[in-house]
This record gives structure tokens, sequence and C-alpha cells, in this order.
């Protein structure tokens, strides 16, 4: 633990020269840990292998913990696509003068040190490192055991890149995946300035408890679909299906299906590509009394409400009209990612107003919930709670602000 201090305390100070860096040169960094990355691609595969063969593969974490070849292309490309944005430090957010000629300034500037503690997605590694370096920000990486491997694979080719250019690799570490190192980064106060959880229900809950340093809530999705009774069948199959079963272990996929009672007697044609993409449903009374004799239909009890899936499962909900559609909704989100498809723009509106979410769809999958896709660059994670940020986390959400005031002498 006091190794790990010392770790901290020197990774803290090195933190603050990253606001420093010119703009260009992270640009250069990001391009060049890009090329790297590719040309390390075999090492990152081989340590990958080693991690996905302590998993069981029918396990809702393998997809994640997976990596590819074309995954790792596609990696390479969101660290270019984040080498391109502009840098959100030094932005103006505001500006004025006082009566007394006080000039006053509203200036971006980093959080300072992150602590980002995540589940077995190594692309993580990846991703949180590009917009911590982006956003001027250092960096402690807390990864689980079942991506050890995959991680210092990982952290080796960012380390090597840093070094290249000179820059400070101790404001960027990779803590052991073990719990000391946890409960040590929970305590590290006066070092880390936030620490952002991405994983489960389970760790988020654990570090929100434990956790002595703030805490930005990320991950959880518990994701409802509302189809309404306008709604076009063709549409919100298409929808419906891609939503559930496009990357069925990640956040913003379907756990819920809410359907209008109306609307039972399409069930069964909404549902033709779930079933033959091997979805395991878990039917109210209404609607199992429609699709109970399929073979992948049960009937839902009531913890299937409620639970993100990570799997190829879902949940269906009968309700009577959209207030009780929108009253299941809260009793259960996570606040994540909630969808309506409907044909009624009165309705569409009432859900966009009235459901509590970070993300609101209306006739479009909830797999949209992503910084990338949303045009950020990659994100740190979907924040689900309204303090600080909301929604994807990126570039401008890793920065806070000072007010920088200029005066000739005046006093109070």
């Amino acid at each position: 633990m006091n190794n790990l201090q010392t770790h901290f305390k020197e990774l803290k100070r090195s933190a603050k020269k990253l606001a420093l860096l010119d703009a260009t040169l992270v640009k250069h960094v990001l391009e060049k840990l890009a090329e790297n990355t590719l040309k390390a691609s075999k090492e990152i595969l081989a340590a990958n292998q080693k991690d996905l063969l302590k998993m069981d593969p029918t396990d809702p974490k393998y997809d994640r913990l997976l990596l590819t070849n074309d995954r790792i292309l596609s990696i390479t490309k969101e660290i270019i696509q984040v080498a391109a944005l502009p840098s959100p430090l030094g932005k103006i957010i505001e500006e004025k003068v006082l009566d007394n000629g006080l000039h006053l300034k509203k200036v971006s500037v980093p959080l300072g040190v992150l602590g980002v503690i995540y589940e077995a997605r190594p692309n993580v590694t990846f991703d949180v490192f590009c917009i911590a370096l982006k956003s001027g920000n250092g960096l402690v990486l807390k990864g689980s055991s079942d991506a050890s491997e995959s991680n210092k694979a990982i952290m080796n080719i960012i380390q090597e890149t840093l070094k290249e250019f000179d820059l400070p690799a101790e404001a960027f570490l990779l803590l052991p995946p073990d719990r000391v190192s946890t409960i040590a980064l929970l305590e590290a106060v006066g070092y880390v300035d936030i620490i952002i959880p991405r994983g489960s229900q389970g760790l988020i809950n654990y570090v929100r408890t434990h956790s002595k340093v703030p805490v930005i809530e990320t991950g959880a999705g518990i994701v409802h679909t509302y189809f309404d009774e306008t709604a076009d069948l063709h549409k919100g199959k298409s929808i419906i299906t891609n939503a559930k079963t496009r990357r069925p272990s990640v956040c913003n996929s379907l756990d819920c299906l809410i359907i209008h009672h109306s609307r039972l007697n399409d069930l069964r044609s909404l549902l033709t590509d779930i079933f033959a993409s091997n979805v395991e449903v878990f039917a109210d009374d209404f609607s199992y009394k429609v699709i109970g004799d399929h073979p992948l239909v049960s009937k839902a009890e009531a913890h299937h409400f409620g639970t993100e899936f990570l799997s190829l499962k879902m949940a269906i909900k009968t309700v009577s009209n959209i207030e009780e559609a929108i009253a299941h909704i809260d009793l259960f989100s996570s606040k994540h990612s909630e969808a309506i498809i409907s044909e009624s723009s009165e309705n569409i509106d009432y859900f966009l107003q009235m459901v509590d979410a970070a993300a609101v769809y209306a006739n479009a999958s909830t797999a949209f919930t992503d910084g990338n896709q949303f045009g950020m660059g990659a994100e740190i994670g979907i924040s689900t709670q309204k303090l600080h940020a909301r929604g994807p986390m990126a570039l401008a959400e890793l920065t806070s602000y000072k007010w920088i005031i200029r005066g000739e002498g005046q006093i109070r």
C-alpha cells in the first residue's frame, strides 16, 4: 500500500505537466500509438488469448474480453479519430469585465488525475488513455484479473510510445489486478481527483460505497424499448432486433421490450429475427399467452425485470398505455438508454419529455448510445448520473474549469 502511495504521488506530480503539452504534439503521439498498436497486434492477440483461456466462452463477459484483428483495427481508427479532435483545454467558457475593472475568464482545465476501474474490456485501456492524454489528465487504470495479460500488453505499447516522445510515462499507471490495489485507489485522496467505474452494477455499487474519492457512475444499462399502439411493425422489428442482438454484452443493449396490449397479435412477427438469433425470452402473463409455445420462451419471474442481461436474453412486459410504460421504466431503469417506437408525435414528445435517462430515443436503436457514434470520439463511459456529466463522457466531460482574474490593483 505504501509503495502504491509513492507511485500515486509521482503520478500526481507528473500529471501536472500534461496540461502544458502542445496540442500538435499530442496529436502526433496518438497517431504514433495507432501505428505501434498495429505493429504489435500479434503480441496483443497472444496476450489476449491467455486471458480468454481462463474464461468460459459462454460467460457474457467473453465477448467483451475478446480481441481480434478487426477489433484492433477498429481501435486504431478510433485512436486516429481522437487524435484529430480539437483539444478541450484552454477554451474560454465565459468572459466579462466587472464594474470595478476586474477582467474575468472562465477557462476549461483538466480534472487532474482520473482513476478508472473496469472489468473484462481491454479496449477500455486504449480508449481511456487516449482521451486522458488528449484532455491533459493523468490516469490510474485498475483492470480486472480477467483481462490482466491483455491490459499489460497494451500498457507496454502505450508506455513505449510515450517514451519515444520523451513524455512523462509516470503520469499513466496500470495497477495490479488485486483487491489491495482497488482499495488503495479508492482511498487515494489528494492523489486521484475522480474515480470512474466501468462494469457491472455490482462493481459500481462497490465503488460508490467504498470510495473516499468522488465517483462518476458509468456503465450499467438496464435498457427498455416501448412498442406503442401506433408503432410501425417493420420499423419496430428492425430496431428491436438491432438493439438486442448487435452486441448483447454491452451496456446499451436491450433488456426489456415493453409492448402495448393492443399490439400483442403482432408480437410473433415482431420477434421473428429475435428468435432466429436464439434470444431467450422471459414473457409476462399476457405476452406468454401469445408466444408461450416457443422453445425459447418461458414465463417471466419478478427478477427478470430490472436485470441487465448482457447476453442473448430479454424480458417482455405488457402495458395498457404510455403512462404505464413510463412507470415501468421509472421503476426498473438504470437511467442509461430508453426508447419508444411510435408513429404518434404526441406519444413521442410525451415519452421524450417524461422519461428520465441519459439518452432517450424515438424510433431508433439504443445501440447508438456511444461516444464515437455521437461524434465525440472514444469515450470513458456512459454516465448515468446527473452531477458533472451525463451520457457519453468524452473529452469535454473530462475537463473542469477555473476562473482567471486579472486586475490593476483593485481591492475590496
